[in-house]
């Protein structure tokens, strides 16, 4: 059969007599388009990913199998499996599965050897192919890490080093101090053999608070997980001191003594730790055992500021305790001024409580007053002489028991 194509139409000739066919073009691409689909909507297969020695799992299947038969085929395109059977001499490759609609076979100890694009096709006309392509995974080998200096002195930059080598493909390396994620410059290298080695470079300064604290190389691979190194930081660091007063607690007066504590704390631990009095000597009661200062008796002479210093390999520091002496009955007469002001508050406080008091029963009492008339006196107001009130006064007893008054 022989055809003609042009923009609009496609033009077939029958091979009998002279008699052409004239299909649209758009309805033959539609044709042509539904049977690709359909020819690749039969067979399916996925991408495999597997770790180095481990086993490789590829399937074929077949939905609205026809009876058509499958085989698997290796990137070389040699028949691995033909329906149930293996004609490849590789034990490797075993049969997991086989059906009218799957063909599932597995490849152990899986080697770089191993990459490449597998073929499931069907026996179908024209045949059917689907590829799997196999990813073979090369783990790293254990990171390692390295520090340009072993034991560190607060406020200096150091510099470490992570090494993830023969992985593939090239694994991600992450740094962390603490809790605290750290940026690294990394460097990938491809080797020879077509693995990658990375290097990732971290520098940072330290601090006495970093002291004991871990840095970890964490390195980040589908094949592996939680694949990292750790390296504990060694800072050196110059001593903290810190004066208390151990006795008296309240204010030093002449006559009593008075007990220093000088704290020190560094790495290495303080060799050395002095007591001076800045600008003078030291009182002739002084007494100096280790990181303490013990001054008897007391005067105003000795006033003054007392400097404890304590120093190691990296450094000294300092701190300073100010003595002011005060009479010996200083502080006496402000607490007996305090105790009479208490007092005096008090005695003020009941006296405006009991102002109050009166103050309040004298309005109710006025609220509350009214005149009380007896009976006997009842009428005399209205009488004209004494003669006619005391009449009146005597009718108002003949009421008494009908009347009666209440005085609250």
């Amino acid at each position: 059969m022989s055809s003609i194509l042009t923009k609009s139409n496609c033009l077939f000739h029958s091979g009998v007599g002279s008699s052409l066919f004239v299909v649209p073009f758009y309805l033959t691409l539609e044709i042509l388009l539904a049977l690709s689909s359909v020819n690749y909507q039969n067979l399916v297969t996925e991408n495999v990913s597997v770790v180095e020695g481990d086993t490789a799992i590829i399937s074929c299947r077949v939905k609205n199998n026809d009876d058509s038969v499958i085989q698997l085929l290796n990137p070389n395109r040699q028949t691995i499996y033909f329906r149930d059977m293996r004609p490849l001499k590789d034990s490797r490759f075993q049969l997991v599965n086989f059906s009218d609609n799957e063909l599932r076979v597995s490849l152990s100890n899986v080697s770089l050897s191993d990459e490449g694009r597998y073929v499931c096709q069907l026996y179908t006309d024209p045949p059917q192919e689907a590829y799997a392509n196999i990813t073979v995974l090369v783990p790293p080998g254990n990171p390692l890490i390295e520090a340009r200096d072993q034991i560190l002195q607060e406020g200096n930059q150091t510099e470490m080093t992570c090494t993830a080598m023969s992985s593939k493909p090239a694994a991600t390396i992450r740094w962390m101090k603490g809790d605290k994620e750290l940026p690294g410059k990394p460097r990938v290298e491809l080797t020879y053999d077509k693995m990658y080695t990375v290097t990732s470079r971290l520098t940072f300064t330290v601090g006495r608070e970093d002291d004991g604290v871990p840095v970890i190389c964490i390195v980040d691979h589908p094949a592996v997980k939680d694949f990292q190194a750790q390296k504990y930081l060694e800072v050196q660091y110059k001593p903290e001191v810190k004066i208390t007063v151990e006795f008296p607690q309240g204010l030093t007066r002449e006559g009593e003594n008075l007990e220093l504590t000088c704290l020190s704390k560094g790495k290495p631990q303080p060799q050395r730790v002095s007591w001076v009095k800045v600008d003078d000597d030291m009182p002739p009661h002084a007494v100096i055992i280790g990181a303490d200062l013990y001054i008897e008796n007391l005067n105003k002479s000795y006033n003054g500021t007392y400097r404890c210093t304590a120093s190691n390999s990296v450094g000294e520091s300092f701190d300073d305790y100010v003595l002011y002496v005060y009479d010996s009955r200083a502080g006496e007469g402000a607490a007996r001024a305090m105790d009479h002001a208490v007092i005096g508050g008090v005695v003020a406080v009941v006296v405006f409580a009991m102002l109050c008091l009166l103050i309040v029963l004298g309005r109710y009492f006025a609220r509350h007053k009214g005149t009380y008339f007896t009976h006997e006196a009842k009428g005399a107001d209205d009488a004209a002489d004494a003669d006619t009130a005391i009449i009146n006064a005597e009718g108002g007893h003949t009421n008494s028991e009908e009347k009666k008054e209440y005085y609250i």
